[in-house]
């Protein structure tokens, strides 16, 4: 298991973004309250994005079952998993192109259209 408080960095186009992934629990709601987080920032700036993965019906999140930092879409079984580069560069250039990074303060927003715009619906696997 890794440390979800584990700062990564990773360099897009001149800018140096800051990463981590997180995991919340909601002690009254249980796992239907519990969300995996992942936050990204530009280094050097105090502002953040904060992608929120809840589970809902057809969305599972790791808490036990999948891997540390897994989102998965079970219609199709497509997968992320929140802790590789590969995927957060994915997520955070989506973001970008949708404007969502702020320019101050904490902004959160829920990470599945995201997850839906980098892994298209299709065949599960």
């Amino acid at each position: 298991m890794g440390n979800g408080r584990r700062v990564r960095r990773m360099l897009v186009g001149g800018t140096v973004y800051g990463w981590r992934f997180g995991h919340r629990h909601d002690r009254v709601r249980g796992y239907a309250g519990c969300c995996s987080t992942l936050t990204l920032w530009r280094a050097g700036n105090r502002s953040c994005l904060r992608l929120l993965f809840r589970p809902t019906a057809d969305r599972a999140i790791a808490d036990g079952y999948f891997d540390e930092g897994a989102v998965v879409r079970l219609s199709d079984r497509k997968y992320l998993n929140l802790h590789e580069p590969g995927s957060v560069r994915a997520l955070l250039d989506e973001a970008l192109v949708r404007g969502l990074f702020p320019t101050t303060g904490i902004v959160e927003v829920d990470g599945w259209p995201l997850f839906d715009a980098v892994k298209p619906e299709g065949p599960a696997p």
